[in-house]
């Protein structure tokens, strides 16, 4: 994109460009540099829209956290029907889809970024802790409904998932994992806990 041509979004324009470096050569190539030259502007461009590229890699974050509410809505909403292990494996194979998967990998290669997004994200991994509030917001729900047991520790289950669910896809290059396998993962670990028809 020449110089001088305004973007309709100079930070999704950015953010887009950002994620496609990451997806392609991973988070090791991601500099200020190659962000502009993918996204087709003037370096400029971005330092007029963040304080410095640190700002940048944080909103990149938090852009991607904030996504989620929608996963968070639909996975709520689907409580009291289907069944428990489907719907988690649907948030699970929403939840770690590439882009989000080299997200989590760029927060914990850098500590800078680790450091400022501190301030959303007191403990934890950014991403991975906001998820892991989405499942258990979810069990929490089921539990309620009385159909997974009113005993289960959903603070407990909630970030194995994740866990499990991260490794499942932490392959950034291989294929993603087949859905009977997540499935096969999402029900070793609450399939004790769902009450009657609702696994």
């Amino acid at each position: 994109m020449p110089t001088g041509v305004a973007l309709r979004d100079p930070r999704q324009h950015l953010f887009a460009a950002a994620e496609r470096i990451l997806l392609r050569a991973g988070a090791g190539a991601l500099t200020s540099r190659a962000v502009t030259a993918e996204a087709g502007c003037a370096k400029g461009v971005l330092h007029r829209h963040f304080a410095d590229f640190d700002d940048f890699l944080a909103e990149l974050v938090l852009d991607r956290v904030g996504r989620l509410e929608g996963l968070a809505t639909a996975l709520r909403e689907s409580a009291g029907e289907g069944a428990v292990t489907d719907h988690l494996t649907h948030a699970l194979t929403e939840l770690f889809g590439p882009v989000a998967v080299a997200i989590v990998g760029l927060v914990i290669s850098r500590d800078a970024l680790r450091t400022r997004l501190r301030r959303t994200t007191p403990h934890g991994i950014p991403l991975l802790t906001e998820a892991t509030a989405m499942i258990v917001a979810y069990l929490a729900e089921e539990r309620r409904l009385g159909r997974i047991a009113p005993d289960a520790d959903v603070e407990a289950l909630a970030p194995t998932l994740i866990g499990a669910g991260h490794l499942l896809f932490a392959d950034r290059e291989g294929p993603a994992p087949e859905t009977e396998a997540v499935r096969r993962t999402v029900a070793a670990i609450v399939g004790r806990e769902v009450r009657g028809n609702a696994g």
